[in-house]
């Protein structure tokens, strides 16, 4: 059977700017929205209009929707794919594997076989003809020309890191240990030893002045000191003179942790990230669990807040295997490693307190960006590490002089609001001495390319976003993920690195995912319209090839639904250029009595930086299925990519800084007098609600705006940003510490007396990310401010993302309740 793709439409609200030359690299004005064509696969049954939208069957085990393939990857032989596949009923997942040319979903891997197949995360060497993985924490190397796995380990302990060394050998990580196995002598070997203990001989007791005096005075302390003195050296001469022990021991001191070590492929050098060994958690803080199979009350712990402030900095070391020697790696040489960048902010901040602050340069903290954040060339000849300033303001690229020891800076990038956690992709060329990697510099989000003592080049451009890089093997090109259609639309696209010709490669409308085959013909595409959950398809690379179903897992009980496919439409803002662009759900006009306004619902989605407006499957299925159930029941929905989502370049992002609530509101007003103008909307008859930071947004516009919305609910809100983690908060409103005013005008709790329309608070109990106290402090203040318009429901089992069905049918019968008792 065929199945075509059902997709969403595009309105054209404002002049279209575009083209659809596939070889076209011009510069697309993104404030004008864009036609997306449909991309058919073949027919299906007809939805059956007859059927009616019920919550109780929207917000039951997804199940019956489908159960779509997820962890995909290619097989070795560029014509089986592998993927992972839900459990009908249970959580359990199962791995299945699939011929491009067989019919069905496959076959699913016996638990036998999952070793020899459990390859997603493989690295290859440097002529493709082996690779290196591990599997349950065993190291495993496939012999792809031979077609042959051998099995490196057999421990309990878990084996990580895997990697082909410049001879021929793997490396691999046990703890803070590093191994060679030698692949012609069956023979392992101790690479590196990084301990967390202070150097042996080296005693803490003669660190102070009473300590030095104790071993004058004393001389017994004095000889126990000179015998472990003894002792240590001759260990130490040991390791030197006999060359069956291992000498490659390196010391960090006591209360230090590991964040990142990156072997040398040839093994003579690493680079060590090191900082202080503190807990991730607030000792003093717990989040009660009152549901357990104990019937007593759990003290969970629970994270840290931004208002704890801890400075976070990591300390990178680089050191010589070979001469057993260890080395700082200072930040001095990094431009700008001690700016003020908070000098205004601290003297804002300062002067409503009467006070004058006097900015002076001071070496900032500073750390690794995130995972993968060390890249070795595989020549070894070249280090590159990704750092980021504590405060957000600064990212940097440095390489190493290693005759020098010390840093070099390669490139910067500066943000007067804050570094993105998106766009921050780099690595090397595979033939050269050459760097690429990301940046939004430019406004938007691009790939960039330097070599070592070269200049930067842009090799993408425009009003559209980059992700998802991938290198080809001979370094002439790359393929990625981009919006260049239009902002919601997601293809994939090649780049040319001599040339800068961008090709797009596919044309399925909706939203896209890729995997690049090992020989580099075809793409794995995960596919997906508003209307339709992801499905895997396969594309050779060649000019107008269609790209062709794979799998079939959506079920023909969602096929037969009556889903309403929104419209995007772009909402002229009253406040910038660009327009909003927001999702409609309206039934057709024939059903629409013209004559008589309607009423309407506003979403508003979580994240913040995130892309709901986008034309795939949405992380929000279940809104997607309650909008089309209040379509049926006569409202009109819109739903908003208001000033912090992402998609749309870093004005747009950065809109928020240090005044989160103010621009989205503003956006959402736009959203309501839009509806009013274009949908027959009664001004009087519009309702809001999202969750988390939608449930922030909720509130500051009924707070803000008491007169815009007849109603609103508020999902596992933030009501006190100072109460959120430092990771997200600190980025969009610095530090309590250093900007009250940004978290005072960004708090919803000072802006409660507000509150004028109904409101309905849905508060998860176990919510480990927004926290249940949250809720629980504006409770207390609405009740202290003597607010009667108000009502709270609680959920004593779901952390912040809702699991049980039960909870998510009453959390929507209590929405659908309340706008359809106040709209």
């Amino acid at each position: 059977m065929k199945y075509p793709l059902i997709v969403a439409s595009i309105s054209v609200l404002l002049s279209a700017c575009v083209t659809n030359d596939k070889n076209d690299n011009a510069d697309v004005k993104q404030n004008n929205s864009v036609l997306m064509a449909p991309v058919q696969s073949a027919e299906v049954k007809d939805p059956d209009n007859s059927q009616v939208i019920t919550l109780e069957k929207i917000m039951s085990d997804p199940d019956w929707i489908a159960r779509s393939p997820s962890s995909w990857y290619w097989g070795d032989d560029n014509q089986t794919i592998f993927y992972k596949q839900k459990r009908l009923g249970n959580p359990l997942t199962d791995l299945y594997t699939k011929s491009l040319t067989e019919q069905g979903n496959g076959e699913k891997v016996s638990l036998a076989n999952l070793h020899a197949v459990a390859d997603k995360h493989a690295v290859r060497n440097i002529d493709g003809t082996k690779e290196v993985y591990t599997f349950e924490g065993n190291v495993f190397v496939k012999d792809l020309t031979a077609k042959s796995i051998t099995q490196i380990t057999f421990t309990s302990a878990v084996e990580k890191q895997p990697m082909f060394l410049s001879n021929g050998n793997v490396a691999y990580r046990v703890d803070n240990v590093f191994y060679e196995f030698d692949t012609n002598k069956n023979q392992v070997r101790e690479l590196v030893n990084l301990q967390l203990t202070n150097t042996p001989g080296v005693s803490r007791t003669e660190q102070t002045y009473i300590s030095k005096e104790q071993h004058k005075l004393i001389k017994y302390v004095a000889l126990q000191k000179r015998n472990a003195d003894l002792r240590a050296e001759q260990k130490s001469q040991l390791r030197t003179e006999n060359n069956t022990i291992a000498t490659s021991v390196f010391y960090f001191g006591e209360g230090k942790r590991i964040v990142d070590a990156q072997l040398s492929p040839n093994a003579q050098m690493m680079v060590v990230s090191v900082t202080k060994n503190e807990s991730w958690n607030n000792p003093g803080d717990i989040m009660p669990n009152y549901i357990n199979s104990e019937a007593t009350i759990d003290a969970v712990p629970a994270r840290r807040r931004v208002s704890d402030n801890r400075k976070y900095e990591e300390q990178l070391y680089l050191l010589d295997l070979v001469n057993n020697a260890q080395y700082v790696l200072d930040y001095k040489t990094l431009p700008g490693f001690d700016e003020d960048v908070l000098a205004s902010v601290k003297a804002e901040n300062y002067a409503r307190e009467g006070k004058e602050y006097k900015s002076s340069k001071q070496a900032r903290n500073i750390h690794l960006i995130g995972r993968n954040s060390i890249q070795w060339h595989n020549d070894s000849k070249q280090v590159a590490i990704m750092l980021e300033a504590w405060d957000n303001k600064d990212r940097w690229i440095a390489t190493i002089d290693f005759e020098n020891k010390q840093l070099v800076n390669q490139h910067r990038l500066h943000d007067d609001a804050w570094i993105n956690w998106a766009f921050n992709d780099f690595g090397w060329f595979n033939n050269s001495e050459t760097l690429y990697f990301t940046s939004e510099q430019s406004g938007y989000g691009h790939l960039y390319i330097k070599a070592i003592d070269g200049d930067v080049k842009a090799l993408t451009q425009g009003q559209y976003e980059v992700r998802n890089l991938t290198l080809t093997g001979d370094d002439n090109s790359f393929y990625f993920k981009g919006n260049k259609k239009h902002p919601g639309i997601y293809e994939i696209y090649h780049v040319d690195v001599n040339s800068a010709k961008l090709t797009a490669v596919t044309d399925l409308g909706g939203r896209n995912e890729y995997q690049l085959s090992p020989d580099e013909t075809k793409l794995l595409i995960e596919h997906s319209t508003t209307t339709m959950p992801p499905e895997l398809y396969v594309q050779d690379i060649a000019t107008d090839a269609e790209a062709v179903q794979l799998t079939h897992t959506v079920t023909q009980e969602f096929l037969s639904m009556p889903w309403t496919a929104p419209t995007v439409v772009e909402v002229p803002s009253s406040h910038t250029k660009q327009g909003i662009f927001s999702k409609i759900y309206q039934a057709p006009k024939g059903e629409v009595n013209a004559t008589v306004q309607g009423k309407a619902v506003m979403f508003v989605h979580g994240a913040g930086y995130l892309q709901n407006s986008h034309l795939g499957w949405s992380v929000y299925f279940r809104e997607f299925m309650f909008h089309s159930m209040l379509v049926q029941k006569g409202y009109t929905v819109i739903d908003m990519d208001y000033r912090a989502s992402s998609g749309y370049g870093r004005d747009w992002r950065t809109a928020i800084y240090r005044q989160m609530g103010t621009p989205e509101v503003e956006d959402m007003l736009d959203g309501v007098n839009w509806l009013v103008a274009n949908a027959n909307v009664d001004k009087n008859r519009v309702g809001v609600y999202g969750g988390s930071y939608g449930g922030f947004l909720t509130l500051m516009s009924m707070f803000k705006e008491p007169d815009v919305f007849a109603s609103g609910s508020a999902l596992r809100l933030v009501s006190d940003w100072t109460s959120y983690n430092h990771g997200y908060t600190s980025n969009i409103l610095n530090t309590p510490e250093d900007d009250k005013i940004a978290f005072e005008r960004s708090s919803p709790i000072y802006f409660a007396e507000g509150l004028q329309k109904p409101l309905l608070i849905n508060a998860p109990m176990v919510d480990d990310n927004v926290f249940f106290q949250d809720s629980v402090r504006l409770v207390q203040r609405l009740i202290e401010l003597e607010k009667e318009n108000f009502e709270t429901a609680i959920y004593p089992v779901e952390p912040h993302g809702f699991v049980q069905p039960s909870s998510w049918l009453d959390e929507y019968r209590r929405i659908f309740k309340l706008f359809e008792t106040t709209l």
